[in-house]
C-alpha cells in the first residue's frame, strides 16, 4: 500500500547527532506513521531553544523531547514537530537504546499527535502507545514501551 505524500522540511539548529537523522530516514518515520499527505517540518533544537518553547506555549519551563504544533489534521496535515537533541539524547542513554531509535520514536510520536492523536486520558494513551509500539516494530526498531509495560 502506498504511504499518502510528504512534503518534509528538516532544520538543524543543533546539528549534534544530525548524521543519525538523514532525510530520507526521517521522511520514512514520518510516512510510516502518516494516515493522510503533510507537510511537516521537523526541527531539531538545542536545550534553551526547547526550554522557551514548552515554557512559552504549554508554561513547562523545562525542555522536553518533542513538541508538536498542528495545524490542520484533514485534508492533509499541517504541523511542525520540535525535538531537543539534549533531551532526547539524555533519554536515549537513560533507557539504554541507540539514539536513532530514539529519534525515530519521537518522530513516529509527533507525527501522531500532529494527526490528532493524544495521551491524556487512560484510554487514549493506551490506543497511542499500542498505535506507535506496532510502528516502531515495523520500522524494525524495538517497542519502545516494552519496558515500561514490564514495570
Amino acid at each position: 500500500m502506498a504511504r499518502p505524500a510528504l512534503q518534509l522540511s528538516l532544520q538543524f539548529a543543533d546539528a549534534t547527532h544530525r548524521e543519525h537523522l538523514p532525510r530520507h530516514r526521517v521522511a520514512r518515520w514520518i510516512r510510516a506513521a502518516l494516515d493522510v499527505p503533510g507537510h511537516i517540518a521537523v526541527r531539531i533544537v538545542g536545550e534553551e531553544e526547547g526550554r522557551a518553547l514548552n515554557r512559552d506555549y504549554r508554561g513547562k519551563d523545562h525542555a522536553t523531547n518533542v513538541l508538536t504544533f498542528d495545524y490542520a489534521h484533514e485534508p492533509e496535515v499541517e504541523a511542525d514537530l520540535v525535538i531537543c537533541a539534549p533531551v532526547v539524547a539524555k533519554e536515549a542513554k537513560a533507557q539504554r537504546i541507540a539514539i536513532e531509535a530514539h529519534y525515530a520514536h519521537m518522530v513516529v510520536h509527533g507525527t501522531l499527535h500532529a494527526q490528532g492523536f493524544d495521551h491524556e486520558a487512560e484510554d487514549e494513551a493506551a490506543a497511542m502507545e499500542a498505535r506507535e509500539s506496532a510502528l516502531m516494530l515495523a520500522l524494525g526498531f524495538a517497542d519502545p514501551y516494552r519496558r515500561a509495560r514490564r514495570g
